[in-house]
């Protein structure tokens, strides 16, 4: 029997944490391991509640069901290495990690479908499921990975563009079959144990978004292939935990992402490049909106607090990449390394 962890990291968000993890665990019954739930520090009472839902819940005997505290929220990318971490100590022979958003709901052959693509594509180290709505509606599944020219074609929103940019479009939407894609949605993604062992857990530099975009890039830079499978569906809800749907105003920890993300991957002068690309094509696409007398829609004062914001940055050294090995023998599993 194939062994997976399957991690679910929470933030405020007990009963849709556990009702994820059900999901999971009504997808596993052929499979063995562990399934940890994770409370990022919560300020709230969701460690206890998370513990309350899943002692008074029914678990397949064969799964391993943990609640575990964080104790600290440093992120997407460290709560979710600590429940990874924890997992492969209760199933150090795990083939795959599974890591499921506390906002989605796998359907039920939704990680056989990936184990099963995994199986039959060797090369393939980062498989991600088709995500939709509660309404049936789909979600962005796959992408490319963000550039300087998809940068400036988001920015713009022109159809011109975007036609002649067609091939740098960062959203992928759903492709037409399972297949190699540059980064896909964190909110259901598998991974194999053995490639994490490569390239380590995600970076916890980043706070919030990039994680998985960056997780991938150090996949594909160390010879592996990430891929979209249309086998596997989730019912996504969408940014719950975080918000990102209704913010009115883009937070810091965006911005931050964005910036290390473009520096430590490419150069901080490609940063200011993309930087630059975004103001160019943002201003074009409001200049276009006020002759047309339409309103500016999107979060308040995004140009001006992404310029601040990356005028700082650069008078700022690039944070340090912090990525955990997987190596449960040593405490030492922390890695800092300058770029």
């Amino acid at each position: 029997m194939t062994d997976i962890v399957a991690v679910v990291l929470n933030y405020k968000t007990p009963d849709l944490a556990v009702q994820a993890a059900q999901s999971a665990a009504a997808a596993m019954t052929s499979f063995g391991g562990a399934i940890v739930l994770v409370d990022n520090d919560s300020p709230d009472d969701s460690f206890t509640r998370m513990k309350s839902l899943v002692n008074a819940a029914e678990w397949p005997a064969h799964l391993n069901v943990q609640v575990l505290q964080s104790g600290r929220n440093a992120g997407y990318g460290a709560g979710n290495n600590f429940g990874i971490h924890a997992g492969l100590q209760i199933c150090p022979t795990a083939e795959f990690v599974y890591i499921l958003n506390p906002d989605a709901l796998a359907e039920e052959a939704a990680i056989a479908a990936l184990v099963d693509y995994l199986g039959d594509h060797p090369k393939v180290a980062i498989a991600g499921s088709w995500a939709h709505g509660e309404d049936g509606e789909d979600h962005c599944s796959a992408f490319r990975f963000p550039g300087l020219a998809s940068e400036f074609e988001a920015a713009v929103r022109l159809g011109p563009v975007t036609r002649l940019l067609k091939n740098y479009v960062l959203p992928m939407h759903v492709p037409d079959e399972s297949g190699p894609v540059g980064w896909i949605l964190g909110a259901s993604m598998m991974v194999r144990t053995s490639v994490l062992r490569d390239i380590g857990l995600f970076d916890e530099t980043f706070f919030l978004y990039f994680e998985e975009t960056d997780l991938c890039l150090r996949a594909h830079r160390a010879g592996h292939e990430v891929h979209f499978v249309r086998e596997s569906r989730v019912c996504h809800i969408g940014s719950v935990s975080t918000g990102m749907s209704t913010w009115a105003r883009t937070p810091a920890y965006w911005y931050e992402s964005r910036w290390y993300y473009f520096s430590k991957n490419h150069s901080r002068t490609y940063a200011i490049a993309a930087t630059a690309l975004n103001v160019l094509g943002t201003s074009m696409w409001r200049l276009r909106r006020f002759i047309e007398g339409k309103p500016i829609t999107g979060a308040k004062h995004f140009l001006a607090d992404l310029v601040a914001h990356d005028l700082r940055a650069l008078v700022r050294p690039t944070p340090n990449a912090t990525i955990r090995s997987i190596d449960l023998s040593s405490e030492s599993s922390l890695q800092t390394s300058a770029e």
